[in-house]
């Protein structure tokens, strides 16, 4: 197999998107890589990201690969379970603290900082409407978010999630105890949950 195969395979792969990392943990030089994305006409994205000509971007994936240690969260999470009826102003993720968040503020994501123990419970991999894999909270974790900060969240976008949340056959009643016990919203969320049974 040649070396442009093999990047080829990984472009495939990779469902248009080429990472210079993936290369180079495939055997191939960076020389070799710069002359197959000129031959493919390959766009750069980011630093160490590619896309082909005929690949749509997809911004919440490029933003993922940019920065791995976000997990898309709030209004964002939301969209990204179908639990709701429009798309976010703007994208949200959540960090851990003491994660220098300058560069994404200067883009224009929302940023919420918490405590590690908060930051890795519930994580989950979902599909972006373009169909890539990144991390956001599972519905109940989000569900439990949006109701710890019910006042920054726009009234209507919490009640479609609430419904939406009740009807889906996808929750877990049980996570959601569970998390809005170690968030401390636990009485908020029954309170929400019997009125919505």
């Amino acid at each position: 197999m040649t070396k442009f195969e093999v990047l080829d395979q990984l472009v495939s792969a990779g469902k248009g998107y080429l990472l210079t990392a993936d290369a180079v943990n495939s055997g191939i030089s960076k020389h070799t890589l710069a002359e197959y994305v000129k031959a493919k006409n390959m766009e750069r994205m980011a630093h160490g990201v590619y896309i082909s000509e005929d690949t749509w971007p997809d911004a919440l994936y490029l933003l993922y690969l940019r920065n791995k240690k976000i997990v898309f969260s709030f209004e964002t999470a939301l969209d990204l379970h179908d639990l709701t009826d429009r798309a976010p102003f703007y994208i949200t993720v959540t960090v851990p603290n003491g994660y220098n968040d300058t560069h994404l503020r200067r883009a224009g994501i929302r940023v919420v900082h918490t405590k590690p123990e908060w930051y890795s419970m519930g994580i989950v991999s979902v599909r972006t409407h373009f169909g890539n894999l990144v991390p956001a909270y599972d519905m109940d974790r989000t569900i439990c978010d949006i109701i710890r900060c019910k006042k920054h969240i726009e009234i209507q976008a919490f009640q479609t999630a609430l419904n939406e949340y009740m009807r889906c056959k996808g929750k877990h009643i049980y996570n959601l105890s569970r998390y809005a016990a170690a968030l401390g919203v636990a009485d908020k969320v029954r309170f929400y949950t019997e009125v919505m049974l």
